[in-house]
């Protein structure tokens, strides 16, 4: 193929560069597409890997210590965290049913006792007139109740959809659980010594990390809601147990967690006497700063030490790719990826020098060694000659003819 037609101080492009780069511009557009169209199954497998990751430790502590097979390990583990779901779900729904039916038999006197000005709510009621405003707009709210009939099959629809990706997540994490350790063996015996040793230790920094987190994060969640029932309880507010339950999971949740625990503890306690809010209030305050200063930094120090506007991009992200689990899991990615960004520096940092250099300027030596050879000697050098033999030769020349 002949060339373009270039000017006369233009270097010639070659038509195979060009199509090379068409060709690579297009394969790159196929590629973000083909990425798009499976997005949703590559979060499955990222979701997937996280929860292999973290059930890793104990298939291995069954697999190596108990000396049962793999599967075998793998089922143990899973019974047990599904048995652990089982008992959390218990406790926390128990208490709600319950201390649900006593709210509602206990509904009315609220009413009551706020139509008629009393208790916490009822100065709030009759400055604003809110039972008049309910009435007024009675209609309006059974129009909205009634409308939400006609949105059932969308909510079953994405019920549907939320089931089959928890199914597919679950049997994703078996496989990985089962198949993960010979992939890795695999994986590695196709690169060289150092890189596979240097791989082993990378990918073992990362699930250190993710661990570490989890593990971290549920400790700090189970004080949490420990401290949390121990005041609701001295301070007699009602529903301590769904409370505390709720505190302790909305403190998974980074960031707005602990918020989020917070404000329904305020609000039951206000709504119970106004003293009991206040205290609330300023428990949680206080709790949230002892957590931040002293929990989070003694806990997490040691497993994933980010910065927090690294925290706040990672977690919005999150929220934006798989809403409260990305939030969840959005902490544990940026932990690995900072775990490979040092590895990369690192090996960056310890590379030697493509050339080796002299002095304080770093002087490479190529540049620096015709300064250092003493007069003549390039042109010895030149004719092929080495510095010694050069160095014989003037010294033969000096002493004369024997």
């Amino acid at each position: 193929m002949s060339q373009q037609r270039v000017g006369p101080n233009r270097t010639p492009v070659p038509w195979r560069t060009i199509w090379a780069t068409i060709g690579s511009v297009v394969l790159t557009l196929a590629g973000i597409a083909v990425v798009k169209s499976v997005a949703k199954v590559l979060i499955w497998l990222v979701i997937a890997g996280f929860f292999a990751i973290v059930l890793g430790p104990p298939v291995d502590f069954f697999e190596h210590k108990v000396k049962v097979r793999r599967s075998i390990a793998t089922v143990l583990v899973i019974l047990t965290v599904l048995g652990a779901l089982g008992g959390l779900l218990y406790t926390f729904i128990t208490p709600i049913v319950d201390q649900s039916q006593q709210f509602a038999n206990n509904f009315p006197r609220y009413v009551e006792d706020a139509k008629a000005g009393r208790g916490p709510l009822g100065g709030v009621v009759r400055k604003y007139k809110l039972d008049k405003r309910i009435e007024d707009h009675r209609n309006d709210f059974q129009k909205a109740f009634s409308n939400l009939g006609t949105n059932s099959l969308d909510i079953l629809k994405g019920v549907g959809n939320a089931v089959a990706a928890a199914l597919t997540i679950f049997v994703l994490t078996i496989l990985m659980l089962l198949s993960g350790p010979k992939m890795m063996r695999t994986g590695l015996g196709a690169l060289s010594p150092p890189t596979a040793d240097r791989v082993r230790h990378v990918a073992a920094d990362c699930a250190k990390a993710v661990t570490g987190y989890v593990a971290g994060n549920l400790l700090i969640s189970v004080i949490a809601g420990t401290f949390t029932f121990a005041f609701l309880w001295v301070a007699d507010v009602p529903f301590r147990t769904v409370l505390a339950l709720w505190v302790a999971f909305a403190d998974l949740i980074p960031l707005v967690g602990a918020t989020l625990g917070a404000v329904p503890a305020v609000l039951v306690a206000f709504l119970n006497s106004t003293p009991q809010g206040i205290a609330t209030m300023v428990f949680f305050v206080a709790y949230q700063q002892f957590e931040n200063h002293v929990l989070q930094v003694t806990i997490m120090s040691k497993t994933v030490d980010l910065n927090p506007l690294v925290v706040l991009v990672a977690v919005l992200i999150g929220v934006e790719l798989t809403g409260l689990l990305g939030a969840l899991l959005a902490i544990p990615v940026a932990g690995i990826i900072q775990v490979l960004g040092r590895d990369v520096y690192d090996e960056r940092r310890g590379r030697p020098k493509d050339e080796p250099t002299i002095g304080e300027e770093q002087v490479p030596v190529s540049e620096a060694g015709a300064n250092l050879l003493p007069a003549g000697a390039d042109g010895a050098l030149e004719g092929g000659r080495t510095n010694g033999e050069a160095a014989d030769e003037a010294a033969d020349a000096k002493a004369g003819p024997s």
